[in-house]
């Protein structure tokens, strides 16, 4: 029996690649699933009908209109909501808890921005602030604007969230009245290529508005122009290679990129074990390891916690992580899945060998049993908890503030002092977001200052947030999401900043009266 070939939706029509296909498989039963190519395809012309068609069509709307087309996204993408979850478990090997954070997480995030969206002028473009007198009179002034830029935006999105990866850049990105091209990671396109599918048979966007390119990223960069956009999710390598390429150097292409992140969670020194506290921090730690089988950016990679509470914190992390269940997610017993694939797999183990020699284990994810699965074809692997035993040992050894293990794998790393504390975690290089615990208000105020011109988000959980705060992973649409350094430099989200990638400012001066019909255009 032949495989389903995923077209690619393009040009406004949809196209099957001419080369030979790539399977995407199930990372627990080991099945081929669907087969995704994207051999001979026009990008060029594919990407000038994006740009005239799509884009022109989009920025004939306003900013509220575009809003309504984002909400019935939503309705659409909620409608369909179980194909998604059967989609996910298959090519994923997600438990339903996970595969939540990607699918309803991204519905969340488009409803989200319908409704930022209709909060916005009924407009064509953003006004920025009051006119400013460049003359003594006020006869001659300065008016700052924001336009949707001209061009498209192409996305190169990472395995780990096919669904949320795709609308949390393209729910800003549409709402500007820029036409979107996605290309997701081979591995798990298939929940990214459904949901463009879906949107493109109900007829919700102008033609040219959203397209996807399934398979190969070959040229996707050589087709773009210099008003295009550019966003990226994926590792340090590629970025890098994105970045020094000509459309980037020479035609200065708006790039965005989330690369690495060796993300951190701090418990405070004032902790004492077994209270409010140190619960929350081991509750945080053990579910930011397990979820998604720690496949996610912004997972905790170092737990830094006081010296005295190292052998408290480190059995009470063990004896939470040795009961999640690993295995094939369609058994109900099940707590974590698998990893995307045998690639990823082996990248883990390899990443795990590296931290192992500088390192002590503490709990082998290794040993763990695979539940309904057969452990030669199951990408699984259970939780991993490392660690080192002293301050003196965290500062000596460079591997855990370097390596980053994308996987159900963390290091449990102790601090002297507050001030030390701190000082490890910036060895990162910048990061994604840091998570502190604690009790003690003004403490837990100087700490996040002192953290966050090396973070994205400073995450601040205490006792009276302990059942509220919405996780040290979670990517909320309201809040930042990007980080300095080797996290890429990126920005996304942050409710309408997200907007500002996707927007050129302008400065448009002349006299009042010009200024004023500008304004009611």
């Amino acid at each position: 029996m032949s495989l389903e070939r995923l077209p690619n939706y393009l040009g406004g029509r949809w196209i099957s690649g001419t080369g030979t296909p790539t399977s995407l498989f199930d990372p627990v039963l080991g099945t081929a699933l669907v087969q995704v190519d994207a051999t001979g395809l026009d990008l060029k012309d594919g990407f000038r009908f994006a740009r005239e068609q799509g884009g022109a069509a989009l920025r004939a709307l306003t900013y509220r209109q575009r809003a309504e087309l984002l909400a019935a996204i939503a309705q659409l993408l909620q409608k369909h909501r179980d194909a998604y979850y059967e989609i996910a478990l298959a090519n994923s090997g997600t438990v339903k808890n996970d595969s939540a954070i990607d699918i309803d997480g991204a519905i969340y995030t488009v409803g989200t921005y319908a409704k930022l969206g209709a909060s916005l002028p009924d407009a064509h473009f953003l006004r920025e602030g009051e006119p400013a007198s460049l003359a003594k009179d006020a006869a001659f002034q300065s008016l700052h604007v924001q336009t949707p830029v001209a061009g498209l935006a192409l996305f190169i999105n990472a395995f780990n969230f096919p669904s949320w990866g795709l609308w949390e850049k393209a729910a800003p990105a549409l709402l500007s009245g820029v036409p979107v091209v996605v290309k997701p990671a081979t591995a798990t396109a298939w929940l990214t290529q459904r949901m463009v599918k879906d949107v493109v048979d109900a007829g919700i966007l102008p033609a040219g508005a959203l397209s996807v390119v399934c398979g190969s990223s070959a040229g996707l960069l050589d087709a773009l122009e210099p008003f295009d956009v550019l966003s990226f999710t994926g590792s340090a390598e590629t970025a890098a290679t994105l970045r020094s390429h000509a459309a980037v150097t020479r035609l200065s292409v708006r790039t965005n990129i989330e690369a690495d992140s060796i993300n951190s969670a701090l418990l405070m020194p004032d902790t004492r074990a077994g209270d409010a506290t140190f619960d929350a921090f081991i509750k945080e730690v053990a579910r930011e390891m397990t979820v998604k089988s720690g496949q996610k950016c912004t997972a905790i990679r170092r737990a830094f916690v006081p010296a005295a509470l190292f052998d408290d914190v480190a059995t009470a992390l063990r004896e939470r992580l040795a009961k999640v269940v690993v295995g094939n997610p369609r058994n109900e017993t099940v707590r974590m899945g698998a990893l995307v694939s045998r690639a990823q797999l082996s990248a883990v183990r390899e990443g795990l060998s590296q931290l192992q020699r500088h390192t002590r284990t503490l709990l082998d994810g290794n040993a763990a049993p695979i539940v309904d699965a057969d452990p030669k074809v199951a990408c699984c692997l259970g939780p991993t908890l490392l660690g080192l035993d002293t301050p003196e040992a965290v500062e000596a050894t460079a591997a855990v503030h370097d390596i980053e293990v994308f996987g159900p794998v963390a290091a449990l790393l102790p601090y002297a002092d507050l001030p030390r504390g701190l000082a490890q975690i910036r060895r990162g290089q910048g990061s994604l977001v840091a998570s502190v615990y604690g009790a003690d208000d003004a403490a837990l105020a100087r700490a996040a200052l002192a953290l966050a011109p090396g973070h994205g988000r400073v995450h601040v959980v205490t006792p009276q947030t302990a059942a509220l705060h919405t996780g040290h992973g979670n990517v909320m649409p309201q809040s930042l999401h990007g980080g300095p350094g080797r996290a890429g430099g990126g920005e996304e989200l942050g409710g309408l900043r997200a907007l500002n990638f996707y927007h050129r400012r302008t400065a448009i001066q002349s006299g009042p009266s010009v200024l004023t019909q500008l304004q009611e255009t």
